[in-house]
């Protein structure tokens, strides 16, 4: 049996990686990336990455006092992040890229921008509001230290993997195709919404404590 730390480590890796997804984020940075030097676009790749990393971590560190301070209860949150989960991991079982993470607009906006690294690849395609969700809810289910750690180096794993795979974007693209692309996005997704699901049923229990009981 898996130490505590270590199993929460392993599911806060691949909820993260899931709603992050860098395979669905593939189109969007080749697009926003194709008149760049190969140079240019490994540069890209890490700036990307590096601030979906501060963003994740930022929020997972954060997370305790941005509750107190709106006075948002946990389970509420759980419940509110589920329901945004739900809606990406829907459009990502359809093989979209969910509207919560980009619009047309902001990616026809970033084209004419010289650097879409921050925006819009870091922010909000790899770091958006599911994404965001996510670090902040399991920085509440995290109650010891050993799992705080574990939760900000899965954090950093999947930003180290997200730069792999934006670093070789080109080469993926070529191997998987858009039909291997969108079914991996589709399995994401599927694993997004048994997530978005336990986030729900987590809410309902810490605001309901009666559902608790009757678990029992």
């Amino acid at each position: 049996m898996l130490p505590p730390a270590l199993t929460f480590g392993l599911t806060a890796f691949t909820s993260l990686f899931a709603i992050v997804d860098p395979f669905a984020a593939l189109p969007v940075y080749i697009a926003l990336t194709s008149r760049e030097t190969p140079e240019h676009r490994r540069r890209t790749a890490l700036r990307a990455s590096v601030t979906a990393l501060s963003v994740l971590l930022v929020f997972a560190l954060s997370g305790q006092v941005l509750f107190q301070f709106f006075g948002i209860s946990i389970g509420a949150f759980k419940i509110a992040g589920g329901v945004l989960l739900f809606a990406v991991a829907f459009d990502m079982m359809n093989a979209q890229v969910s509207s919560t993470k980009s619009t047309p607009q902001e990616n026809a906006d970033a084209s004419s921008r010289g650097d879409v690294g921050l925006m819009p690849v870091g922010i909000p395609l790899l770091s958006g509001p599911g994404a965001i969700a996510s670090s902040m809810v399991l920085s509440a289910r995290a109650h010891s230290m050993a799992e705080k750690a574990a939760l900000l180096l899965a954090i950093t794993a999947v930003a180290l993997v997200t730069w792999a795979v934006l670093r070789s974007a080109s080469r993926i693209a070529q191997v998987l195709g858009l039909t291997g692309m969108n079914i991996i996005a589709r399995v994401m997704g599927l694993i997004l919404a048994a997530v978005a699901a336990q986030f729900i049923i987590d809410g309902l229990i810490a605001s309901l404590p009666i559902l608790s009981r009757h678990q029992a």
